[in-house]
């Protein structure tokens, strides 16, 4: 029984790692079909960008909102964004010119994009495929 409990479990996060990367994968095709300072070449980088983003939040990301947090305690969460810009452009840098993201004004407003398309996705599509 509890076997099956834990196999349930870790079946239930792979297919929520599988479904984050793919979704997370659209909204970069999407941005980058709305926006002109982000450029995907191909679904399949969109896939390794998202992939590597994955991963970047996993392991960079909290080093960085943790270097960070005074600033952004003074902004009023303004500057949490410049986190997400960071974490896009490290992902343009090992994609090259697969994946490019140009400025920083405009990523700004990419990154807050992102964000609310990550949350929609992650309520309507993410956690009822993963509650099944």
């Amino acid at each position: 029984m509890k076997n099956e409990i834990y196999i349930n479990k870790s079946r239930s996060l792979i297919i929520e790692v599988i479904l984050d990367i793919v979704c997370y994968a659209l909204i970069l095709m999407m941005a980058s079909t709305i926006f002109n300072n982000i450029y995907v070449e191909n679904v399949w980088y969109a896939l390794i960008a998202s992939t590597i983003i994955s991963v970047l939040n996993l392991t960079i990301k909290p080093f960085l909102i943790y270097i960070t947090l005074p600033l952004t305690v003074l902004t009023l969460g303004i500057f949490y964004p410049i986190v997400n810009i960071i974490v896009l452009k490290l992902a343009s840098l090992f994609l090259g010119t697969h994946f490019i993201v140009e400025g920083w004004f405009t990523p700004f407003f990419i990154s807050l994009f992102i964000s609310i398309m990550k949350i929609i996705f992650e309520v309507f599509i993410i956690k009822p495929i993963v509650e099944r």
